[in-house]
């Protein structure tokens, strides 16, 4: 199933990582989508982390939330950790109103600290010690 190129949420590789945001609110179909392209990202790709950002998401349904926990668990059963960074309080909120309980899904309270939970740190010289720069040297 393939979206318009404007639809698409950009995946970056950082390392063995893969980032994305979500830019705005998630319907079903995109939910899907996301899921199906991120899934074969973390298999071509070889990724170990899996870093979603979703904090622009205001709105969240119960369908958007399986479709998160789903894609925790096809993530950890092609060996890579998910981690959804930046949920806002609304969201968070509304996942308890609806009884939804996000099993499997690491959560963060920012990017930062979810980027810190898949093992890269800051340091003063913006590089992170192990991970391949720019460049693909490691530092």
């Amino acid at each position: 199933m393939s979206r318009p190129e404007s639809a698409r949420v950009p995946i970056l590789r950082l390392g063995d990582t893969l980032v994305t945001g979500l830019l705005s609110e998630l319907d079903d179909t995109s939910a899907v989508a996301l899921a199906e392209e991120l899934t074969a990202r973390i298999a071509d790709d070889g990724a170990r982390g899996v870093l979603l950002d979703i904090s622009r998401v205001q709105i969240i349904d119960s369908f958007v939330a399986r479709a998160l926990m789903e894609l925790s668990t096809m993530a950890q059963l092609l060996g890579a950790r998910v981690i959804v960074a930046g949920m806002s309080p609304a969201v968070a909120v509304t996942l308890v109103e609806l009884g939804i309980d996000l099993t499997g899904v690491e959560t963060a309270l920012n990017a930062e600290q979810g980027m810190a939970a898949l093992g890269w740190s800051k340091t003063g010289s913006g590089s992170v010690p192990g991970r391949p720069t720019a460049d693909g040297m490691s530092v």
